[in-house]
């Protein structure tokens, strides 16, 4: 069933240059190119009246934005991705919406101990029987290698049909275990996997790690370590690590804050070169992410030949995100520069940042003056008392000797080695404490604890503030119709009508500026 639109196209009188951002509207027609009375170059939707036509353009569809065998692969119907946010935020219910509207989504595993994320990978095998188009987050953790490598394990006992893997700056043995195991070949001789997994990259020298057969020492060692089979190791060897690599550009959360518009066709030249090098003859698809938050950066996307979109922080407004009502508020209330890079927790240490919501949330300062005590100072007794009691009172909104009570008690149950390393070093102890604030800002966002609600930390990129300016005034401008179903329609449906604009428009078509606008509408 094709999607349209619940209002029926209006007629459009043959030739009228007012009626072509009309024309542009219905992708699902023919369109013809004709010579207008006046020497010129007009489009019309059905018969041309004895005009001569110049061209003609086929129906246009979103489900043919993007690569045809990424549908094939994945088992959707529209090249679409709902991405993972950590915490659970991208929850079941959106993973199981997306995948029954025929698109593909991820639950956000990051930050859930891996009991939890297995209960949640179980009622989505129940809740989606016999499909594939559906997947879980594996987040780099350095911090808890411990965490990863049981995921890993847990996500391969489960078939996890489709895993996407972020944050990493270098293969691990957990990626490597996860892209290896269960390959073996069909009986035309072909390799197949038996996990599909996508790998999001926001740099050139990560996505070549993902783009190239793994590394023989990893392999061994897995092989050794009884992680995988000597015959997985040698099918590994003519096969990329992904054959789906997301390019991350400016987007919510991790980043670079790199545009897309450079970053996408780099690493399709690296993807064409490495195909090259390997000779493996596998379509390894280039997908977009970052920044995309309208039809019109959805469109660019795929015209400039990303394999499928996938977003992210705009679904944090919508009713399947697991964040509290007080929080998506928030989010819709942004523009495009009320944001600002903080401190990452997983990975603070090492001073990694994320980008998050500046607007109505003091976040982003606190965070970064937590960074900068920790650059300072080797240790809490360092800290001059003023300034510690202040950190206590205007930051932390506790004393650090709770905070670190709490969090040793959190270590003890979760890796004692941790916690050891901590009581050794002062300076391990005081990021421990500062992550705890950083943590816990998240979970207050999610939660909905109002007195902490200037501590929320939420994820957003500049795509929040330009959804927002899209939306508004049409029914999605309300959170309470913003279904993650609904956005993802309207994204392609709309980025269906730019394209066909840009159609027009490279063929002599004099196509008005209100032909590349899509106002948000119910879609079925």
């Amino acid at each position: 069933m094709k999607m349209s639109s619940t209002t029926a196209p209006t007629a459009v009188p043959p030739g009228a240059r007012e009626s072509l951002a009309d024309v542009a509207a219905r992708i699902r027609e023919e369109v013809q190119i004709v010579a207008t009375p006046d020497n010129g170059i007009g489009a019309i939707v059905g018969d041309p009246r004895g005009r001569r036509v110049l061209a003609t353009l086929p129906p246009l569809y979103p489900e043919w934005l993007g690569d045809r065998s990424f549908n094939e692969v994945h088992g959707t119907r529209f090249p679409y991705v709902a991405g993972e946010m950590a915490n659970g935020i991208a929850t079941a219910e959106l993973v199981i919406v997306m995948a029954r509207a025929d698109m593909l989504g991820f639950f956000g595993a990051a930050g859930i101990p891996v009991p939890k994320v297995t209960a949640v990978v179980q009622n989505l095998r129940k809740a989606l029987p016999g499909r594939q188009n559906w997947g879980v987050n594996l987040i780099h953790a350095p911090q808890n290698p411990a965490w990863e490598r049981n995921l890993v394990d847990m996500l391969l006992r489960e078939q996890v049909p489709a895993v996407s893997a972020s944050a990493f700056m270098d293969l691990t043995p957990t990626a490597v275990q996860l892209a290896a195991s269960g390959l073996r070949t069909d009986r035309s001789g072909r390799i197949v996997r038996g996990t599909r997994l996508f790998a999001k990259v926001s740099r050139p020298e990560v996505a070549e790690k993902f783009l190239a057969p793994a590394p023989q020492g990893l392999l061994d060692e897995l092989v050794l370590n009884g992680r995988i089979t000597a015959d997985e190791a040698k099918l590994a060897k003519h096969v990329p690590v992904a054959e789906d690599i997301t390019v991350e550009a400016d987007s919510g959360g991790h980043t670079d804050n790199r545009p897309l518009g450079s970053l996408l066709p780099r690493i399709m030249e690296l993807r064409d070169a490495l195909c090259t090098r390997f000779r493996h003859g596998r379509n390894v698809r280039i997908g977009a992410a970052g920044g995309l938050g309208t039809p019109q950066g959805v469109a660019s996307a795929l015209a400039a030949g990303a394999a499928y979109v996938l977003t992210g922080s705009v679904n944090q407004t919508c009713l399947e995100a697991g964040i509290s009502a007080e929080a998506k508020e928030m989010l819709a209330a942004a523009d495009i520069a009320d944001v600002m890079m903080a401190p990452a927790s997983d990975m603070f240490e090492l001073g990694a940042k994320v980008q998050v919501l500046r607007k109505g949330t003091m976040f982003g300062p606190r965070a970064n003056q937590l960074y900068q005590i920790y650059r300072q100072y080797r240790s809490f007794d360092e800290i001059p008392s003023r300034e510690a009691e202040k950190l206590e009172r205007t930051v932390l909104g506790a004393t650090i000797a709770d905070i670190w009570a709490e969090t040793r008690r959190y270590w003890l149950e979760r890796d004692p080695d941790e916690l050891s390393r901590a009581e050794a070093d002062p300076k391990h102890r005081m990021a421990l404490v500062f992550r705890w604030y950083l943590g816990r800002s998240s979970w207050w966002a999610i939660r909905g604890e109002t007195p902490r609600r200037t501590d929320y930390q939420l994820w957003c990129g500049p795509a929040t503030g330009a959804f927002n300016r899209w939306v508004a005034g049409s029914f999605l401008e309300d959170p309470a119709n913003r279904s993650v179903v609904q956005v993802a329609r309207n994204l392609l449906e709309g980025a269906a009508v730019v394209t066909r604009a840009h159609q027009l428009r490279t063929y002599g078509v004099p196509v008005p500026a209100t032909a590349f606008r899509f106002t948000p509408r119910r879609l079925t």
